[in-house]
């Protein structure tokens, strides 16, 4: 016999070691979906101390502080079944963990069983595993709960939990974005529903920590694999939904844990119909990046940024994230032309700083420039001027940028992308200098597609930043592809390299020229020690530089 459940997902932002913040928002959304007159609420993996806390975890103020929170939460969940992630311990081990909360009470509490450790992922350096499924009773209702990467197992909790008579999986998660990685989820819950019979609650987290960012598009999926709702992406949201679940007993003998021997009757109001379908997957990647930023800047404080302006296409795609982020007036753009610098670059900065209603301020360097080499002549004598001229160009920018940004609290953006910083071609001290990097992890030919679809939301982006040629102007008629091979050329040979792992042969059997393929490979591998030095950017890839991929600086392996 089957019934109608009402199933709420909170599907919240928190902030890593806002513990009191955190706990306030989790009461308000029980709260809300109470009067949704939702049976059960689930709220995402460590919402109690955000995610990922990384080396809060080994300080034992931070565990006890946590479970008090919980105890504040607990006594904040009335006729609701609250599902909450946070942080258990037993003896001197801690647990990534999920309680059950009814009527002011913690009834029983869900352990994590698969601690992911690859990629983004530690999880082992802090968890200990939980040591088997976790059932629960709720009226007339078995279901299971379980946290994350235990969802991926194809025959581990969900399956022994079904067997166990549970019609009902509650799955919360802290599952960070990468393009295209929503299909690798829908696909494993579905065929999870499908191959176990049971409806499964998907809660994901949402908002930007650091490099990462959390896309939320939190789900419930019917048992045969049709998804019944789903939240929005990247923003705050509480979805209700009225699914069938089959009344049921445990068919194998196991411990479940009795929430309510019957749930109460609610005053259940009519759910308004909603429609969250997934975004077009470069709008997805726009948005990503817009809220990376937003949680970024306002999660540490600050409220306006300072970008450094060259007319090109990437400082005009980092500032029109900015301005969309944070608002305008929270954007300033600084264009510091040197000798070097086209009329034109000056134009197109102008250009931008108008269609954005962003402040522009003009700061020529060609003084600051001749200056320094006149303190350097008597020890460069002699020698053709090269990459150290260019560089103390960048480098005279970085000290302005970071000037005002020290002077007026404003944070440095910086605009470097995924294909120039894979191959070093980027300044120390200089534009890679700054707080966030932006499209750190955004390949140079992505950069253009993000910048066309900007453009097609309204004005922003000069039509001749996506037709000229990509150049530094450090020198007379420079060209990145002086240095660089093209970017439809050099970001498949990057992709391959950095995100796939595929060695030198497999490379070239892709089409790629063989001496091509070795210098690029051999400016990435000789780019670590910048790259270690770089401000973190937002993860968009499935592997990016830093939090995934971890290379020695010193390193003679020469993977070709």
């Amino acid at each position: 016999m089957k019934k109608k459940l009402r199933l709420a997902i909170a599907q919240i932002n928190c902030t890593v070691g806002d513990l009191e913040g955190n706990a306030k928002k989790i009461g308000e959304y029980a709260r809300k979906a109470e009067k949704l007159g939702a049976d059960i609420v689930s709220f995402p993996e460590l919402a109690v101390t955000g995610y990922p806390p990384e080396d809060l975890l080994l300080r034992p103020h931070f565990i006890d502080d946590n479970l008090d929170a919980l105890k504040n939460i607990a006594k904040d969940i009335g006729d609701i079944a609250a599902v909450v992630g946070f942080v258990d311990r037993k003896g001197g081990e801690i647990y990534n963990a999920a309680a059950v909360i009814y009527k002011g009470k913690v009834k029983g509490v869900a352990r994590k069983l698969f601690l992911p450790n690859y990629g983004v992922f530690d999880e082992k350096r802090y968890f200990n595993q939980g040591d088997e499924p976790a059932m629960f009773k709720f009226g007339e209702f078995v279901f299971g709960v379980n946290i994350c990467e235990d969802i991926w197992q194809k025959n581990g909790p969900v399956r022994l939990q079904s067997l166990s008579g549970a019609r009902l999986i509650i799955n919360i998660n802290a599952s960070p974005y990468h393009a295209g990685k929503i299909k690798e989820r829908e696909g494993i819950i579905k065929s999870q529903a499908k191959d176990n019979g049971t409806a499964i609650s998907y809660a994901n987290l949402v908002g930007g920590q650091d490099e990462l960012v959390f896309d939320g598009q939190s789900m419930v999926v019917d048992a045969a694999g049709k998804i019944a709702g789903r939240a929005q992406a990247f923003r705050e949201d509480l979805l209700a939904v009225d699914i069938d679940i089959p009344t049921s007993k445990a068919r194998l003998s196991k411990k479940i844990v009795n929430i309510a021997g019957k749930s109460s009757p609610k005053d259940r109001p009519i759910l308004p119909k909603r429609d969250a379908r997934p975004l077009e997957p470069i709008a997805e990647i726009y948005q990503a990046l817009a809220l990376g930023l937003k949680d970024y800047v306002r999660k540490n404080g600050f409220q306006k940024t300072v970008i450094g302006l060259s007319g090109g296409i990437d400082s005009a795609l980092v500032a029109a994230l900015a301005a969309d982020a944070l608002g305008s007036g929270n954007v300033t753009g600084i264009f510091m032309p040197s000798p070097f610098s086209s009329k034109a670059s000056e134009d197109d900065a102008a250009a931008l700083a108008s269609n954005l209603k962003t402040e522009l301020i003009t700061i020529p360097i060609e003084q600051i420039f001749n200056s320094y080499l006149k303190a350097l002549e008597p020890h460069f004598a002699g020698r053709e001027k090269d990459i150290a001229e260019e560089n103390l160009q960048a480098r005279i920018r970085g000290n302005i940028l970071m000037a005002f940004s020290n002077k007026f609290g404003w944070l440095l953006l910086t605009t470097g992308n995924k294909s120039e910083m894979s191959a070093g071609y980027a300044t120390l001290y200089g534009d890679m200098a700054g707080g966030l990097a932006v499209i750190k992890d955004v390949p140079k030919t992505t950069v253009y597609k993000l910048a066309r679809y900007r453009n097609s939301l309204g004005k922003a982006i000069p039509a001749s930043c996506l037709t000229k040629e990509p150049t530094a102007e450090l020198r007379p008629n420079q060209k990145d592809s002086d240095t660089l091979p093209p970017y439809d050329v050099l970001d498949p040979i990057i992709k391959a390299y950095v995100e796939e792992d595929k060695p030198f042969d497999k490379i070239i059997s892709m089409g790629f020229d063989k001496a091509t393929v070795g210098r690029v490979l051999g400016m990435v591998d000789n780019s670590e020690f910048k790259r270690r030095q770089s401000p973190p950017g937002i993860k968009i890839t499935p592997r990016a530089f830093g939090r995934d991929r971890r290379m020695p600086i010193t390193n003679k392996y020469a993977y070709r």
